[in-house]
């Protein structure tokens, strides 16, 4: 049953990154990346800073939290930074796919260095290429942005992994810790000029990604992965383009393919499969000793 509660947490944790997009889409039209990514991330270490200080004032702030926060923070802040960088000079389409090649990654730290893996991860990884690519579509081609995309893929896939190795911390101080970094967005948006005050639709969007796309979702990951193979987690989170086409449809009425339908299919018989993965063997890595407790 434990299984099921870390694997619930990390699809919650998908649900509310994939529900982000059209609230991005709304915020992004009326203000720039660097305000976007500063407001976002100062309002949820607001939330956050209140629970901090009291686990400070008592003496229960422990120093690899800090750490594995900052760590996981600057390894998202990067995936940010260079996937925004890079679609600028591909397609929407290519970006997509290329950022969830992240689970490649991810999949081959677990074999390689955890040498926890299964057929059912093998399966796994074997539907998610191809569905991710039904999915987004993408062009043919491979130029500098799409490097760049890819540079980016490997900084979410340390990301997860970076969480996975600091799980056992207290959810809500990792997340707050890992949200620390984007902060520093300040200063470019502020050389840009960009720091205008927000519309009300804009700040009730940008207050949603805040609480529930950075709070919940970062605390709910650091919950999961507690109990998840990173390569499990990283499967998972592939469902996150599958939230944002839902959202984006009844949000914002963009429509979807036949072939985007299959490619759907196989994303979720992929994370079907790594679920039965934690499952059927859910002690395997921590009877080696792989993971953290």
């Amino acid at each position: 049953m434990r299984a099921w509660a870390h694997i619930a947490a990390l699809v919650a944790t998908t649900v509310l990154w994939g529900t982000s997009f059209p609230a991005i889409k709304i915020v992004t039209s009326s203000i720039s990346s660097y305000a976007y990514t500063w407001g976002r991330g100062s309002l949820a270490a607001a939330v956050l800073g209140p629970y901090i200080a009291w686990l400070a004032a008592k003496g229960s702030l422990r120093g690899e939290w800090v750490r594995g926060g900052l760590l996981a923070g600057v390894a998202y802040s990067l995936g940010i930074f260079f996937q925004g960088w890079g679609t600028s000079m591909t397609t929407a389409s290519n970006s997509a796919f290329i950022t969830g090649m992240n689970v490649v990654f991810v999949h081959a730290y677990q074999a390689l260095r955890m040498r926890v893996y299964s057929p059912y991860l093998a399966a796994s990884l074997t539907l998610a290429i191809p569905g991710l690519w039904a999915l987004t579509a993408p062009t043919t081609g491979f130029g500098l942005g799409d490097a760049l995309v890819l540079v980016s893929a490997v900084f979410w896939a340390a990301q997860v992994i970076i969480v996975d190795k600091y799980s056992h911390s207290d959810p809500l101080a990792l997340a707050y810790f890992m949200i620390l970094p984007s902060t520093a967005s300040a200063v470019p948006a502020a050389l840009t000029g960009s720091l205008n005050t927000p519309t009300p639709e804009v700040t009730l969007s940008l207050a949603y990604l805040a609480i529930a796309c950075t709070v919940a979702a970062f605390s709910l990951q650091a919950y999961g992965q507690r109990g998840v193979a990173p390569a499990t987690a990283a499967t998972v989170f592939l469902g996150e383009p599958l939230v944002a086409a839902i959202a984006s449809y009844v949000i914002l009425g963009e429509a979807h393919d036949l072939l985007w339908g299959l490619g759907a299919g196989m994303i979720f018989l992929s994370i079907t499969l790594a679920t039965l993965h934690e499952v059927r063997a859910p002690n395997t890595a921590r009877t080696a000793g792989l993971m953290p407790g």
